[in-house]
């Protein structure tokens, strides 16, 4: 095999020839010490470089598993490398999971089925789950390319089989949607959805699509269709396997009843009776995947799915081995509980595979083990060898000792690579060695040429360098030179991944709707009714009593959707009635002192005098490359936001506003020191004692290595600290003080304030918010804001409120595995003693203060050995934080509490969230919560369970179902960020606005709010009200070409808004793309829509359709030039006549045209109208 110029120094070794050379002759297995972490993958990836077989690399762990994945993309460029992660054992009873992880299993699986040369990379749990065998899964990926038949019916059919879904529209991952002859779907292991549009039963073309505009992006020249879950269950081996289950079942009841465990009789006579009398009727029930062993006796392990010559690297092997038998040992005795229980069968526990079945497989493949110390091992190798490297000094921003170090290792005839994370860091460190006379080699992968004394540049993600002496060969990672490798943030393009709201998308049946002329209404649906022998479309709203309206859809700007609190049902108006003009003119008045009080809070802050920061200094620039992750683009523009209004010479009071772990606090700190670096001081507020320990550490831990003084004031702090530290301040040795609100009282002097950081202002109280309206005359302010808030109330405050928005995702994190599950106190326990034995730490939610010592109680006796502690809002506030701040040292496994670490708790080593009564709550608190896991390396889990309990309401049920598609599918995301969205605005606007603003409604709130600031600014538009169309023509969408009504709601609004012939286009090839080819009727709803607009344009009042005339009426302020209507009498001729007995009306004969001309001949006319008056 030709080596790679990287590896060629390994030639050199006696050690690398002799284990190439064992391979080679398929030494079954051979051992290596002395190498760890990155030293191994260089080894393993110099060892497989031209091998034309598949490899599996066994990693120590999971968070192994990742580092591995990185570190051989960048050793083994252009090779396929894949993931295949561990999948936990699913809580018995879970009702939905999150796919994340099991989309990445299944991506592997095809991986490795498709491709003969991939390097796996998996965590040796991931092999302890029983698989259907290769051949049966090869089966289920199917590759759809254009020319292929596809039998629609058929392929829905399969896709149900294969763990789809059918919806109405595509939102994530496992959904399928067919509309006419096109067909959408969203396979698990893509980044984007994929539209497919058949021609007759031929496939026509494929194309992905984006999952928030549902446009089509790209076309494509294949797709490949992967199950949605790891197992099929199809109905033939349900079929088969019914008879054995049944016999199992009845045999364990007749067990359990002998034993006199009549509870565990019960359980198993009602749960696996209401399971196979479902799988009897050809449903699939729930906890299907439980069946496995019945459905797939002929199930396999991972290690099935390779061929003989596969070669396996094990790291640390004999630390595997007593992983995976105490994994398995777990398993058996959550499995003995459970048939105690009457949960299970006992043919379930074969669901997952023994250490001795691994064992035994393992033997067929030639192995090569790692460890660091010799150790005993089961099998003895066929080959020692021993490496020796040692790990490379961290040098952590010095560059004179990395530069000493390169000479050094130059001079000592040594190759040196550096791996840079990203591009931008590789252009950094050339230049800093270019400046030191070094003559540097750049190079975009991996080096094809080594020689000793090279100094090589070149990308790539590392663990950590290393010195391998006897091959001369140093590699150093940024890691070593910056203490911190630059990580590029990755976000896959999923709808939950925090897009913005399209509130009319939303509206479903039985949902509350505002009208702007009616007040709060119940929508019920899109009801088509057929006037003067002409069909249209109408929102039917229902009102108070019987009272009940027909909205036209094109007067569908007039309502909005109803956002208000969570779970709470508004007022019914009634029809005719003065009530709700009264309300809407209260909210009115009240918005209008609001803005006013705005406007001239931000005139006046214009005019007041402030410090000018000076420009960015070289220490800032690097203080700024030293962030460990690539900046999303609206922390680019937040940051600049920030820095110039501290570079003007005016106090700043900004707000800047973005969801937990959106890197708020980041641009907090730059902030903090740009100031710091013009030799002022920095006061960073906060409502809590724990969150001002956490920013402490934070700020402390970003600002090490530069001569910044950051102390910490609270009450935590003895009198005497609090002195020491306050005299400090006074003094100005302090650049940085943290503290609650201690620091805005009057013994609080500072030597030259210069910047404010005021964290979650909606906590503090009235007098604190009295002594911070102050601050602002005086010093720049930032506040920060963990709720987000809507666009449209950010768009509505422009010109009286300075934001800065974080709306771009939070960084690549570990996805939090989810299970929406039954309580089982035992399943419970298992969980939590995993994440207590893995050094980890557990949130256990139960948000009733009156029985949480006795969830504790509970809790504790089937978990003894944990470590508890109780919090919740009605404790003393002294108690409270000691009980957290214990919590938060470490000293507690578990905090047993109420929703109060919702927002702002960021505890690194809490991976493991448990939610009591899950149904009771709402998705918007159910994501805020699931937010304060998986804020680390670690995969994090979120248990969703309910108390299942035949009185359970019927808002439970719908809850319930609500949080399992959210689990699933993610669906309901958006639900869950509008409720948080309005929480966010009520936090900003304060009590009395976040009322009325529930009065009125969210959207009718901001609509007013957008108009009082307009009307205080002056500048109020002068447009004269919409004109009415009354056309006796067909113009409406039909359900056989838009079925889902929330979907031609969301085209009906963007119909409205067409305004020129390119908007028309654009929603044509929208709809065309996505529904099809588009009916008559709906090309003269557009065409009405353009003719609408340009009759906005010109005054017009109304355009009504008179037997064989159109009048077209203008408004008494139109700006109509009678001068200028020669144009229309030489283009109609006969055809047009004018009146102007009261306003001025043309008349539009229009005998003898059909529908499309009569539209068209309008148009013209308008639109020669519209150029005249230009």
């Amino acid at each position: 095999m030709t080596l790679h110029g990287f590896y060629r120094p390994l030639l050199e070794n006696k050690d690398y020839v002799s284990l190439a050379r064992g391979i080679q002759r398929k030494t079954g297995y051979q051992m290596v010490y002395g190498l760890s972490s990155t030293q191994a993958t260089y080894l393993t990836a110099g060892l497989i470089n031209g091998y034309a077989q598949q490899v599996v690399f066994l990693a120590a762990s999971s968070q192994s598993a990742k580092k591995k994945v990185s570190e051989f993309k960048a050793f083994l460029p252009g090779r396929e490398i894949l993931l295949f992660p561990d999948l936990d054992p699913v809580p018995f009873g879970a009702i939905a999971q999150s796919r994340e992880v099991m989309t990445g299993r299944l991506e592997a699986l095809h991986g490795v089925i498709r491709s003969k040369d991939a390097v796996l990379v998996l965590p040796a749990e991931a092999l302890m789950k029983r698989l259907m065998p290769p051949g049966i899964f090869a089966g289920y990926c199917l590759d759809i390319e254009p020319g292929q038949r596809l039998n629609l019916s058929e392929f829905a059919g399969r896709l149900a089989d294969m763990g789809y879904e059918r919806v109405d529209m595509v939102e994530g991952p496992g959904h399928f949607s067919i509309r006419g002859g096109i067909f959408d779907i969203y396979p698990p292991a893509i980044d984007n959805p994929v539209r497919i549009e058949l021609f007759d039963d031929e496939v026509d073309s494929i194309r992905n699509f984006n999952i928030e505009t549902q446009r089509s992006q790209e076309k494509l020249n294949k797709v490949s269709v992967l199950p949605a879950k790891e197992a099929v269950f199809p109905a033939d081996r349900i079929l088969e396997a019914l008879p054995s289950i049944r016999r199992e079942f009845v045999s364990q009841k007749s067990m359990l009843l002998k034993a006199g465990k009549n509870d565990a009789y019960k359980r198993m006579a009602d749960k696996m009776g209401e399971i196979i009398e479902k799988l009897e009727q050809g449903l699939v029930p729930e906890g299907i995947d439980g069946l496995f062993p019945f459905i797939y006796p002929d199930g396999v392990t991972l290690l099935d799915y390779f061929s003989q010559g596969t070669l396996f690297f094990i790291e640390e092997p004999s630390r595997q081995k007593e992983l995976l038998q105490n994994r398995v040992r777990e398993q058996a005795e959550i499995h003995v509980t459970l048939l105690e229980q009457g949960m299970v069968l006992p043919t379930q526990v074969k669901n997952h595979v023994s250490y001795d079945e691994i064992s035994k497989a393992f033997n067929r493949f030639p192995r090569i083990g790692y460890s660091l110390l010799p150790r005993q091992a089961d099998v003895r190798p066929g080959n020692i060898v021993n490496f020796s490297a040692k790990t490379m000094h961290m040098f952590k921003g010095k560059t004179d000792l990395l530069i000493d170090e390169i000479r050094t290792l130059r001079e000592n005839r040594f190759s040196v690579v550096v791996f840079a994370s990203t591009p931008a860091r590789a252009q950094k460190i050339e230049g800093l060695f270019r400046d030191q006379g070094f003559s540097v080699r750049m190079e975009e992968v991996l080096p094809r040429r080594l020689v000793p004394g090279d100094v090589v540049i070149t990308c790539g993600v590392l663990e950590a360098g290393f010195e391998m002496t006897p091959v001369k060969l140093a590699v150093i990672t940024d890691w070593e030179i910056y203490r911190q490798p630059k990580r590029t943030r990755t976000v896959r393009a999923q709808a939950q991944q925090g897009a913005k709201i399209k509130h009319f998308s939303d509206l479903r049946p039985g949902d509350y709707v505002v009208h702007v002329n009616h007040g709060i209404g119940k929508y019920m649906g899109i009801k088509q009714l057929e006037v003067g022998g002409v069909r249209k479309d109408y929102l039917f709203v229902k009102y108070s009593g019987e009272d009940k309206l027909y909205v036209p859809t094109d007067q569908i700007g007039l309502i909005q959707k109803f956002l208000g609190a969570e779970g709470t049902a508004p007022k019914l108006y009634k029809l005719g009635g003065h009530e709700w003009h009264r309300v809407k003119q209260k909210v009115k008045e009240s918005v209008k002192d609001l803005a006013n009080d705005l406007i001239a809070l931000y005139a006046a802050r214009q005019k007041i005098p402030g410090f000018s920061f000076s420009p960015d200094t070289v220490w800032q620039k690097e203080f700024e490359d030293s962030f460990p992750f690539e900046e999303t683009p609206d922390q680019v523009r937040a940051i600049e936001e920030i820095k110039q209004d501290m570079e003007l010479a005016r106090p700043m009071d900004r707000l800047l506003c973005g969801d937990v772990g959106y890197g708020k606090t980041e641009v907090a700190i730059r902030a903090v020191f740009k100031a710091v670096m013009d030799s002022k001081q920095v006061a960073v507020l906060v409502p809590t004692t724990i969150l001002a320990q956490q920013h402490y550490n934070t700020f402390t831990d970003r600002f090490s290595g530069y001569p910044i003084q950051v102390e910490m004031l609270s009450r935590f702090k003895t009198a005497r600290e609090q002195k020491l530290i306050l005299n400090n301040v006074k003094k100005g040795m302090v650049d940085v003080i943290i503290g609650t609100h201690r620091l805005l009282q009057e013994d609080v002097a500072f030597k030259d304030l210069g910047l404010v950081i005021i964290d979650e202002e909606q906590r503090f109280g009235v007098t604190h918010k009295e002594r911070l309206k102050h601050l602002r005359q005086m010093v720049d302010v930032l506040t920060l804001t963990a709720t987000p808030i809507p666009r449209t109330l950010h768009m509505a405050m422009i010109g009286a409120r300075d934001m800065s928005i974080l709306e771009s995702p939070p960084e690549d994190r570990f996805p939090v595995q989810t299970y929406v599950l039954e309580f089982n106190p035992e399943i419970i326990a298992d969980s939590l003693r995993r994440e207590i034995d893995r050094g980890g730490q557990v949130f256990f939610v139960h948000n009733r203060v009156k029985d949480i010592d006795k969830t504790a109680k509970m809790l504790k006796a089937v978990i003894p050995e944990a470590s508890l502690v109780v919090a919740h809002g009605q404790m003393k506030e002294d108690q409270l934080e000691k009980h957290m701040l214990d919590f938060i040292a470490g000293e507690y496994n578990i905090l047993v509490c109420t929703t109060i670490i919702e927002t702002g708790l960021d505890i690194p080593n809490v991976n493991t969230l448990i939610v009591d009564e899950a149904e009771k709550m709402g998705l918007a608190q159910l994501h805020q919560l699931r937010g304060r896991v998986g804020r680390s390396h670690r995969l994090a889990y979120a248990y969703f369970t309910y108390k299942k309990d035949k009185s359970l309401s019927e808002i439970a049920e719908k809850r319930l179902q609500a949080i399992r598609e959210f689990t699933e599918f993610g669906a309901g995301f958006k639900i869950a960020m509008r409720d948080l969205e309005i929480r966010g605005a009520g936090n900003i606007l304060g009590p009395e606005q976040h009322g009325h603003m529930m009065a009125v409604g969210f959207d009718m709130y901001c609509r007013l709010l957008e108009e009082a600031v307009h009307e205080i600014r002056g500048t109020v538009s002068d447009r004269l009200p919409e004109p009415s169309i009354d056309l006796n023509i067909n113009a409406f969408i039909s359900d056989s070409y838009i079925s889902d009504p929330a979907a031609k709601i969301e085209i009906y609004k963007k119909i409205m808004h067409v305004e020129d012939r390119a908007d028309s286009a654009d929603i044509e090839e929208e709809m065309a793309d996505r529904f099809g080819d588009i009916p008559v009727p709906v090309v003269n709803l557009v065409a009405v829509a353009r003719i609408k607009s340009l009759a906005a344009r010109l005054g017009v009042s109304s355009i009504i359709h008179h037997k064989d005339a159109v009048n077209i009426k203008f408004h008494e302020g139109s700006n109509i030039k009678v001068e200028k209507l020669a144009v229309l009498t030489d283009y109609f001729k006969r055809r047009i006549s004018f009146s102007v007995t009261h306003h001025f009306e043309i008349i539009l004969k229009i005998k003898g045209f059909d529908d499309s001309e009569v539209l068209e001949k309008l148009e013209i006319l308008l639109t020669k109208l519209v150029n005249q008056g230009e």
